[in-house]
């Protein structure tokens, strides 16, 4: 019923309510709060920047982040299949792709694996930590209530969903034989001393361990 309720009714819904008898005020209240949490969960399915701003108050979106949210939405639909991202530092780029994409994506498709990976370890990790967390919390719930962390993910480098999804975290240069990705992400491959030696040749280990790893 709260479906075909349109947005301009349920306003003059809540105008009204003041003036209803108590009975009829805590249906018309009910009624409210179930559109309300259906139109949440709804728009932060299909639209990644909802879903942001949802689980992720006080987010400042600018129109690069617009536009990096089509291209990701575009990948997760199979639409593109390899982006390249190249934004000044402090604009938002990991938190965006790195933490808050890959959540949204198993949110929609929590039978799938990701892959993260970083210029180490340690990186990499604490992304699958951050998005592990956001994975289990409430704010994340309202959108994909029946997504669920499987009962054994403790561990924040591998965890899985409730539907078989995995995501795995990982150095540059780490053993990924006999794993296979729907979501590939590479944060930062090189470090930002090595990025600053302007020699081509620092850059050739983290090449070679990408066309070994995706043939």
């Amino acid at each position: 019923m709260t479906t075909k309720l349109t947005d301009e009714q349920i306003r003059q819904l809540e105008i009204a309510i003041p003036s209803m008898e108590e009975a009829k005020k805590r249906k018309a209240l009910e009624l409210v709060r179930q559109y309300k949490k259906l139109r949440v969960q709804n728009d932060g399915k299909d639209n990644f920047l909802d879903f942001v701003q949802h689980v992720y108050p006080g987010y400042k979106i600018g129109p690069h982040h617009e536009k990096l949210a089509n291209i990701f939405e575009d990948v997760a639909a199979g639409k593109k299949k390899r982006v390249v991202v190249n934004i000044a530092p402090r604009h938002g780029k990991s938190e965006l792709i790195s933490y808050l994409a890959p959540a949204w994506f198993l949110g929609k498709y929590p039978q799938k694996k990701v892959i993260m990976a970083s210029h180490t370890a340690d990186l990499a990790v604490n992304f699958g930590r951050r998005v592990r967390n956001l994975v289990g919390s409430d704010s994340y719930k309202d959108i994909f209530p029946q997504v669920e962390l499987q009962a054994d993910s403790k561990s924040a480098s591998r965890w899985g969903t409730n539907y078989n999804g995995e995501y795995f975290a990982i150095g540059v240069g780490g053993a990924l034989a006999g794993r296979g990705a729907d979501l590939f992400i590479i944060d930062d491959p090189h470090s930002e001393q090595d990025a600053k030696t302007g020699r081509a040749d620092v850059f050739l280990p983290a090449w070679e361990w990408f066309q070994f790893v995706q043939a």
